[in-house]
């Protein structure tokens, strides 16, 4: 068994916190493999970003690496070059927006530039000729999102650009879905007809198509014609759905529980508040126990009163305010005692707390339950 959180590297042996993450890398790999058998024969884009979802970064470009992911994609420039001197070698797809003077580092590290207008297109061709080197580059086509990329019906003139940029590579075109995860996804259907129609312009020009890649999560679930030559999975690669209305055509399972052990135990007097704003007493005594997790750790304040932690196989209630970094739990007449095992998200003997469940509890979803557990919690890999 391995250990290692973003900053700072420990080994196992080292790991002194209670509360800590684990990552289950063989089920990581089986969801990678579950996908690519799945969306056969496009390649596969784990996407990678805001630390992979909560696994960890380089732990988890490591064990794709190591089963041949055609490319990875990462939010921001910074994730990047982090995975290259982590000595990642395969392709790696910025899908952020850049700026003008992060160009050359892109260059430097080998990284692909997203070029979501005309004007960021000669910005990445000027500057690569003065570094007297190629940028690799994916176009990007606004379909619908309104985010970042140029809006299809002007793709034409954005291509059309291409055709003098002499210093750059064009790696591959793509768009991104705004709603395939939803149950009613004529939408998403309507995005791809426009992509689809935007990218005619190759074939009228007799000029090869680049890779071409559009497939989030949920098309990858419920749209097989959005396949297309590379699909970028996100947070199914983790075994996580990304909606509840999503078609499950795709067996995943959870890589992640997050664990914490009892601290301290305590008998509270009926009548006396608990935490913060004294948001709850009980009505009797009853007995407590107090978990090393707050919403510093990314347990969020939201979720307060309202979550539910699993101690010897049985559900057992937050009372109180959530604080930065404790948590405390009713157990009624039960017993539990310093260093016993408390599951915040996994299974917990028959019994099993989910992201969605803390993502119902937090009034959010699933995505920023798992991306907001802290860097701090350290990530403990198990194969």
């Amino acid at each position: 068994m391995n250990s290692s959180v973003n900053y700072p590297v420990i080994s196992v042996d080292e790991v002194i916190r209670p509360t800590r993450v684990e990552v289950d890398l063989k089920i990581l790999a089986e969801n990678f493999r579950t996908i690519k058998k799945h969306v056969a024969p496009a390649k596969v884009m784990p996407v990678l970003k805001a630390n992979a979802y909560g696994h960890g970064l380089v732990r988890v470009a490591l064990l794709m690496e190591e089963l041949e992911a055609d490319y990875l994609g990462v939010a921001v420039l910074e994730e990047g070059i982090l995975l290259r001197q982590k000595g990642i070698k395969i392709p790696i797809l910025v899908l952020g927006g850049i700026w003008g003077n992060q160009i050359p580092i892109f260059i430097k590290h080998d990284l692909s530039i997203t070029a979501s207008s005309i004007e960021k297109l000669k910005q990445i061709d000027e500057l690569s000729a003065q570094l007297k080197k190629k940028a690799r580059v994916h176009l990007k086509i606004d379909t619908g999102m309104e985010r970042l990329g140029v809006h299809y019906y002007h793709a034409e003139k954005f291509f059309e650009a291409t055709l003098s940029c002499k210093h750059i590579i064009i790696d591959g075109v793509y768009s991104h879905f705004a709603n395939s995860d939803d149950r009613d996804f004529s939408f998403a259907k309507l995005q791809l007809e426009r992509f689809n129609e935007a990218l005619s312009f190759f074939e009228k020009h007799s000029l090869p198509t680049p890779t071409r890649h559009m497939a989030n999560s949920g098309a990858i679930l419920q749209m097989p014609e959005a396949n297309l030559d590379i699909v970028r999975p996100g947070i199914m690669l983790y075994g996580v759905y990304p909606s509840q209305e999503v078609k499950y055509t795709v067996k995943v399972s959870p890589a992640l529980t997050w664990k914490s052990l009892v601290v301290y135990f305590k008998v509270i007097k009926a009548g006396n508040s608990v935490g913060y704003g004294m948001t709850w007493k009980p009505d009797h005594d009853i007995r407590a126990v107090t978990i090393p997790v707050g919403y510093g750790d990314g347990y969020l304040r939201a979720m307060s009163n309202k979550a539910e932690v699993s101690i010897h196989g049985k559900r057992y209630p937050v009372i109180g305010r959530i604080s930065m970094d404790q948590i405390v739990v009713n157990i009624e007449k039960d017993s539990a005692y310093n260093g016993d095992e408390v599951t915040l998200i996994g299974v917990n003997g028959n019994n099993s707390i989910t992201v969605e469940e803390l993502a119902d509890w937090a009034g959010t979803i699933p995505y920023e339950i798992l991306t907001n557990i802290n860097t701090r919690v350290p990530r403990v890999y198990k194969r």
